[in-house]
């Protein structure tokens, strides 16, 4: 969080000195943390309209700022080629108890990024033939968690799962339930997971197999996906979809762009003009629709409930991004209206070793089992550690475990302690002041100042989750967090006979700050902040 109107103090001292004042001064946090709190590049980018080397009109800049420091400033330094670096005194740090307290969770690290611009995020999109298994629940946790931490930062988001109910996998998979009601052998390339017998015993014999196994299958994952704090806006059906005429009204608009032509007897567009490495067919010879027809107006459609389309997909759809964002511009769109995060695999352990069945099915690892072995929180927070492009090591023996060196433990107990702390103040009588009546100055212990470092960071680490599609980025900050507070709280104490009164006002208001951090990054994360564990 950079202080207010640092930026604007370093514009100011460009025409202190004469010169043109920059559109704008972008301020990051040094790579290395000795080099100061904060630092601008303005002097490398500016040099050549201001006709001088970036290094002297640093120092230049630097000298200015030094005779009449922006508030908070301790020393301003040039490092490099021609960086501006700023140290900032404990005052700023104070000032950051102050902003997050009396903004709230409600307010602190909210941004304007997406200016109220609606966002359509596809996640899951699991075929409707069976449960949901492990992999899906690191695509749900993404996504919800990715949602959230837009519509922080400005935007509206539409939560969509696509439901493939057509094709032959359907149909094979209510061939699968008959053929299991009546003790027959399965169809070729039937559906065997010990599941299909289970539903294939509730389905009612008047049942239409297609209908009933549809229902149940989504009932089934909507359940899931319920029980992992997960909703969606909506449930897109492709054969309503295809009933609705949207394939022929589609491949009209691709014919009308100039992007289709026929060879072979097929019809084919030509992606090749957007990049793909080769064009591809969408109504074959037979006169039947690809799979890539009814993919197109899929999209045609969802582009009427968000201006930008995020399609969260598993490891083996790499083959996909060029095509569909060809596409996507055939249709009109920009190349970049369409995202593709790739999520890479979930490997579950158990006594050290790779769980290769479920307890339920036989065959796969259901997402319910690990949502009922762990708790939800648990199962969100475990998914969201690492980036969704790196495989996913989930280890069900740490995650069950109360301990420390377990990370939704860790994150959780932190909150539990700060509320310990609030209820021991209110049984022993202790009264938190008005925050203008306490002096934050007194709060001058390195784990308090650590503890508000941290907390000050929060509006960055959420605009870098949003800007690159980063919920991991949430969750490694309450991690540092947590620990900043179980460090605070171990060294400090807030209520002792050996702490001044004024002390422990301080201390209760940066242990609220700590709180409010805490509840907005679990939140972020679509995880509780328990008062007891």
């Amino acid at each position: 969080m950079v202080p207010a109107g640092l930026a604007d103090a370093v514009a100011d001292a460009f025409v202190a000195l004469g010169l043109e004042r920059p559109a704008t001064v972008v301020l990051e946090r040094p790579r290395v943390a000795e080099h100061g709190d904060w630092s601008t590049n303005v002097a490398l980018v500016s040099a050549k309209a201001a006709g001088r080397a970036p290094r002297d009109l640093a120092a230049a800049l630097a000298e200015r700022l030094s005779a009449e420091p922006p508030p908070h400033v301790e020393a301003v330094e040039v490092a490099g080629p021609g960086f501006v670096n700023f140290r900032l005194r404990r005052s700023w740090l104070h000032e950051v108890a102050r902003i997050v307290v009396t903004e709230g969770e409600d307010l602190f690290a909210r941004l304007d990024l997406g200016k109220g611009e609606l966002w359509n995020v596809e996640f899951v999109s699991a075929n409707p033939t069976g449960p949901l298994h492990a992999g899906h629940g690191r695509w749900a946790a993404y996504g919800d968690s990715l949602c959230r931490v837009l519509e922080r930062c400005g935007y509206r988001t539409h939560r969509e799962f696509y439901v493939n109910d057509r094709g032959v996998q359907v149909r094979l998979y209510a061939a699968s339930l008959v053929a299991r009601r009546l003790g027959e052998p399965l169809p070729e390339d039937g559906y065997g997971g010990a599941y299909v017998a289970a539903w294939a015993a509730e389905m009612p014999d008047e049942a239409d197999p297609v209908a009933w196994g549809l229902w149940k299958a989504h009932t089934y994952q909507r359940d899931t996906l319920a029980a992992m704090n997960v909703v969606f806006d909506t449930w897109s059906s492709e054969s309503e979809l295809m009933a609705s005429g949207a394939m022929e009204a589609t491949l009209a608009d691709l014919r009308s762009s100039g992007h289709v032509y026929e060879a072979d007897g097929a019809v084919w567009l030509r992606t090749t003009d957007f990049g793909d490495d080769k064009d591809r067919v969408l109504v074959k010879s037979d006169g039947q629709p690809t799979y890539f027809l009814p993919d197109i107006a899929y999209h045609r459609d969802k582009f009427t409930r968000g201006s930008h389309l995020v399609n969260v997909l598993g490891a083996d759809h790499h083959g996909y991004v060029a095509r569909m964002r060809a596409a996507v511009e055939a249709l009109g769109h920009r190349a970049e209206d369409l995202e593709i995060p790739i999520g890479q695999n979930v490997v579950l352990l158990r006594g050290g070793e790779e769980v290769k069945l479920s307890k339920r099915t036989g065959d796969i690892i259901e997402l319910l089992d690990v949502v009922d072995e762990v708790g939800a929180d648990a199962t969100r927070f475990t998914y969201l550690l690492q980036s969704i492009d790196t495989k996913l090591v989930f280890d069900l023996d740490v995650v069950t475990r109360q301990s420390m060196d377990n990370p939704v433990f860790y994150v959780q107990y932190a909150h539990a302690r700060i509320c310990s702390i609030m209820r021991t103040a209110a049984e022993r009588g202790v009264v938190r002041r008005p925050l203008a009546e306490v002096g934050l100055d007194l709060l001058v212990h390195e784990r308090e100042l650590e503890l508000l470092r941290v907390l000050g960071e929060l509006p960055d680490v959420v605009a870098e989750a949003c800007v690159n599609r980063a919920p991991n980025k949430v969750t490694a900050w309450v991690r540092e967090l947590a620990g900043a507070f179980h460090g605070f709280f171990h060294d400090c104490y807030v209520m002792s006979d050996t702490v001044a009164p004024e002390l422990t006002q301080a201390r209760l208001w940066l242990v609220e700050a700590a709180r409010v951090g805490l509840v907005i990054g679990l939140d972020l994360l679509g995880v509780s902040a328990p008062e007891s564990m």
